[in-house]
C-alpha cells in the first residue's frame, strides 16, 4: 500500500473539496444542494479569516489524489471546532479516518485548547463511532429540517 501523505489545505484544494461533498452527501444521504453552500462558505471563510497559528486543515493525499479532509478551527479561546472531516469511500476501513482524528486533536491540544467539539448528523454512523472510540461524547441531540431532509444533529465534545 502507498503512504499516505497529510498536507496543510490551500486554496487550490476549495474546489476538490465542495465537490465530494455534495457528491457523497447527495448520493448517500440525498442532501440537497443547500449542503455544498453550506462548505464552500465554511472554506471561504476559512481561506479569509484562519488564523494559521492557532487554526489549519489537513488533505490527505496517495499517488496524486485527494483522499480526505479534517480541519481545526477556534471556537472560542479555549475550544476548537472540528470541521470538514471528510473521508472519500476507497479510503475507508484502512485506519486513515483515525489518523486524520488524531492529527487533528493533537495539533489542539498543541495549540493549548482545552478540548474540542463538532456538528453531525446520526446518520453519519461510521464517524460517530469513531468519535466515540477516540473519547468523544456525545453532548446534545435534536430533531431538525436540514439540507431538504427530516435529520437528526448531533453535537460531540472532548475535553482534553
Amino acid at each position: 500500500m502507498t503512504k499516505t501523505d497529510l498536507r496543510p489545505f490551500t486554496g487550490q484544494d476549495l474546489d476538490w473539496l465542495v465537490a465530494p461533498h455534495v457528491e457523497h452527501y447527495a448520493a448517500e444521504e440525498g442532501f440537497d444542494a443547500s449542503f455544498g453552500d453550506l462548505v464552500a462558505e465554511i472554506l471561504d471563510a476559512f481561506i479569509a479569516d484562519h488564523d494559521p497559528q492557532d487554526e489549519a486543515g489537513w488533505i490527505a493525499w496517495q499517488d496524486g489524489q485527494r483522499l480526505g479532509s479534517i480541519f481545526c478551527v477556534r471556537l472560542d479561546e479555549r475550544r476548537a471546532k472540528l470541521r470538514l472531516f471528510l473521508l472519500m469511500p476507497k479510503a475507508r476501513g484502512q485506519g486513515l479516518g483515525r489518523r486524520l482524528l488524531e492529527v487533528c486533536t493533537d495539533f489542539a491540544r498543541a495549540k493549548g485548547y482545552t478540548g474540542m467539539q463538532l456538528w453531525t448528523h446520526e446518520s453519519h454512523a461510521a464517524a460517530c463511532a469513531l468519535y466515540r472510540r477516540n473519547g468523544w461524547r456525545m453532548t446534545e441531540e435534536r430533531a431538525v429540517t436540514s439540507f431538504g431532509r427530516a435529520l437528526i444533529e448531533q453535537t460531540y465534545r472532548i475535553d482534553f
